[in-house]
Order: C-alpha cells, then sequence, then structure tokens
C-alpha cells in the first residue's frame, strides 16, 4: 500500500489558518511576488497562483481594488480583469499544454466565494483523465507538479509574452 502525505495541507483543511481581513488587498500591496506565488502585474489587476488548488496551474485573476461585485469595477478594470483573463489561458496553454480550462468566479459566499469582499476569476487548466477517485474517495487532490515549478515556468512565460 502507498500512502500519500500532504502535511502542509493540514491548517487549510482544519481551518486553523486564519485568513487576514483582505488577504488579496495585501498580496496586490506586497513587494514579495514569488512568496505570494504573483505571476504577473498589470495596472488595475494581477495573476498569482492559487496556493490549495483545484488543479495544477490553477491561477487566480485579482484586481488590486477591493470589491465585492463586478458592477463595482470601472470600465477600464473590467476590460484588462477579462484581457488578463485570456493572456492568463494563454501563457498556461504555452507552459502546460492543457486540453481545457474552467474559468469563474464566485460572487458572494453563499456561491463558494472563499474571500466575498474581493471578487477574483479562476482559471483552472484542464486536461483528459485528470480528475481520479482520489477526489471523490479520499477528499484529496493529486498534483503532478510542485507549485514552485509551476510559479517558475508561469513566470517565465508571462515574461516571454512581455517581449
Amino acid at each position: 500500500m502507498e500512502h500519500l502525505w500532504a502535511p502542509w495541507r493540514n491548517s487549510y483543511v482544519s481551518g486553523d489558518q486564519k485568513k487576514p481581513a483582505d488577504l488579496f488587498f495585501q498580496i496586490g500591496q506586497s513587494a514579495d511576488d514569488e512568496a505570494n506565488l504573483v505571476v504577473r502585474r498589470g495596472k488595475s489587476c494581477y495573476v498569482m497562483l492559487n496556493r490549495f488548488p483545484y488543479n495544477a496551474g490553477h491561477a487566480l485573476v485579482v484586481p488590486y481594488r477591493p470589491v465585492a461585485e463586478l458592477a463595482q469595477l470601472a470600465d477600464h478594470e473590467t476590460a484588462e480583469l477579462w484581457q488578463t483573463v485570456t493572456l492568463t489561458v494563454s501563457a498556461l496553454k504555452k507552459a502546460f499544454a492543457p486540453q481545457g480550462f474552467n474559468i469563474g468566479i464566485n460572487l458572494g459566499a453563499c456561491a463558494g466565494a472563499g474571500l466575498p469582499d474581493h471578487l477574483h476569476v479562476h482559471v483552472v487548466p484542464r486536461w483528459h483523465d485528470d480528475v481520479n477517485f482520489m477526489t471523490a474517495t479520499a477528499g484529496t487532490r493529486v498534483h503532478p507538479s510542485e507549485l514552485e515549478k509551476i510559479y517558475t515556468q508561469l513566470v517565465a512565460t508571462f515574461a516571454a509574452e512581455n517581449r
């Protein structure tokens, strides 16, 4: 029998890890992109990797300004948000060659928003046969690559795109 150990997830699943009042605002203001897994910065939004991803390469596109609703975004913020989603899909395609994507926003706590006062767009790459029994029966996700390697590759892909 094989065992899969993921002790780093314990503080997340147990609820012991306390989130600051506005984690995304703090990350947006921080200069430590590597520690915060920020892979790209724009004028009104940034892209970061999800530290507890649904799938390898799970990225979040986040406005710097904390807003809970899409209607609260200024026109230029809305435009850049969706342009950045498009750039993120392109970078993930080039870096990891997924066959599809799930893209979405959870608005409000009842819709699953973990930080309901700061909207963000999930960009989740998908591959054929990327789901298995582990999630359904063990409540565990198995990722084929390390988060740090995904971060490094995605930063390089975004940098190459900006040349």
